[in-house]
Order: structure tokens, then sequence, then C-alpha cells
């Protein structure tokens, strides 16, 4: 019986306010959107990361012919210097940061640049004798990068260390600082709905302030007087959370696995997996904001 009427007084006050908890549905809606967007975007990274760093390399280039490079003085590296930095990658020093060296000769390094630039002018003009030696050297983790390069830069015959993470670097911080700016606006739109839901169940308490005094007047207790509000700002975030979950399952089907993958297709993008760890995480937090409108709302009128 007591069922009956919190849900018969829930279903009224939604009916009373109906577009006040529509506009909570869209604004909850839009808030988790931005919230489970940021989500997504952070695993993309950290996905990226582990895909990328286990592949990132660190080069080492040697002195070529007439190198204008302040350590080549327009020498080419000796033998005894190219035999010099391998045996200092494979030294007690070294050794254990490296997990593989690739040696490329000047024929190896002209084949990778005509690959690059064979159709252009510079590729015309250049000859293998103006290649460099090279190392190619994969690391057993990435962030060694620094005691690699302080050791090798200005030894004999060494032009340039070259690590390939600070090409992805910049990609990765442009991914974060659209994250940042995604949470930013998350965090507007929950302020934004915290304030909505507030009003709407004030509205509803004040729209029905006669039956709560009877209730009061008969020795209906807070929690039974309050809780038909409660529901109503429950469904109505629950209702914005679930339309979350569509939006950020139609991102990531439509755009990510749809666009992106085939797109891009050597990156491994984020998939349904991400989506269903998300989704709970935006149920929850709608619950929550529920919760926090109810408690800020009812707080002085469950004094009355």
């Amino acid at each position: 019986m007591r069922f009956r009427f919190v849900m018969g007084q829930v279903f009224k006050g939604l009916g009373h306010n109906f577009a006040m908890t529509v506009s909570v549905i869209l604004v909850t809606c839009v808030s988790l959107l931005f919230v489970g967007t940021g989500i997504l975007a952070q695993l993309q990274i950290t996905q990226l990361k582990t895909q990328w760093y286990a592949k990132v390399e660190v080069n080492v280039y040697m002195c070529a012919k007439d190198d204008s490079a302040k350590n080549c003085n327009g020498e080419e590296a000796t033998t005894r210097q190219v035999a010099d930095v391998r045996e200092r990658l494979s030294s007690s020093d070294l050794g254990p940061y490296v997990k593989q060296v690739y040696h490329l000769s000047k024929k190896d390094t002209y084949k990778d640049f005509m690959d690059l630039y064979g159709d252009t002018v510079i590729g015309e003009v250049t000859t293998v004798d103006m290649m460099p030696e090279s190392f190619r050297i994969k690391l057993k983790d990435p962030n060694d990068y620094e005691i690699i390069a302080s050791d090798l830069e200005g030894r004999p015959g060494v032009e340039m260390v070259q690590d390939q993470r600070a090409i992805v670097e910049p990609l990765l911080k442009a991914l974060n600082n659209a994250t940042l700016v995604s949470w930013g606006l998350a965090m507007l739109m929950v302020i934004a709905a915290i304030l909505l839901i507030t009003t709407t169940i004030r509205l509803s308490a004040m729209s029905r302030e006669k039956e709560t005094s009877i209730m009061r007047l008969v020795g209906a207790s807070n929690l039974f007087v309050q809780l038909p509000f409660m529901i109503e700002g429950a469904i109505a975030a629950l209702i914005g959370a679930v339309l979350a979950v569509g939006g950020i399952w139609l991102e990531s089907t439509m755009f990510i696995q749809g666009w992106l993958a085939k797109a891009f297709p050597s990156i491994k993008f984020i998939g349904d997996l991400e989506v269903w760890i998300v989704s709970p995480i935006l149920i929850v937090a709608a619950i929550l904001l529920a919760m926090l409108a109810s408690a800020v709302s009812l707080a002085k009128y469950a004094k009355v």
C-alpha cells in the first residue's frame, strides 16, 4: 500500500513538472556524455601509449660525409668510431637498458631515405655516399632514453641521438588537452544538472505542500514525505544516464570503430569493452548526482 502510494506520488510529480523533468534528463545526459567521452579519451590515450611506446626506438646517427653538425666537423665517422658505439651499447653500463640493436649501413639508410623521398628533388640528387651509418635501438623501457642519450651524445663520430617519442608525444599531448576540455565542460554541465534537479524537486514539493502537510499531521516520517521527490530526481537522472550510455556507444561504434579504426588500421582503438566499463560509472554517477541534488533541495523542506 505504501509502495503504491509513493509511486503514485512520483508519477504525479513527474506529470506536473513534465517540462522540467525533460530538461533534467537532457542536461544530465549531456553532462554524463562529456564525462563518458573524457573517460574513453583517457583510456584511448593509455592504450596508445602502451602500443606506441612498445614500438618506440632510439636512433643514433653517425656523422656522414661532409656533415656540418658541430660534433662532426665535416668528417665522416670512422670504422673505429662506429665500432666504439656498438661496443658501448653492449657494455655493462648500457646493456641492461637495451633490448635489441640494429646496425644500419649506408645502403640500409639510403633505402629507407628513398622510400620516403625517392620521388622528390632531394631524392634525385642524394647518393649512397651521402648517407650516414646509424643504430636503431629498442629499449627495455622507453623511459630510459635519457640514459642512452647522455652517454652517446657528444661521442666522437656521433651526429645526434633521436628519441622517437618526440614524434608521438605532441599528439598525445593534444589528446590530453582535448580530454581536459571535455572534463571542464562536463563539470559545468554537472553543476547545471545539480541546480536543475534541485529546482525541479523544490517546485514539485511546493506544488504538493498541502498534501505533505496532511501527511505530517498524521505522523508520516521525513523519509516517507521526501521519498517521492527523491525518486523523481533519481528517475530523471537515470534516464539521462541511459541516454548518455547510448550516446557513447554510438560514438564508439560509428565514429571510433566505424571511421577512425578503418582510416588508421595500424592503431588499436578502444571498443565495446571500454564502453561496458564506462557505462556502470555513468549510471552510478547519475544516482549520486540525484542524491546530492535531493539532499540539497530537501534539507530545508524536511524541517517544514
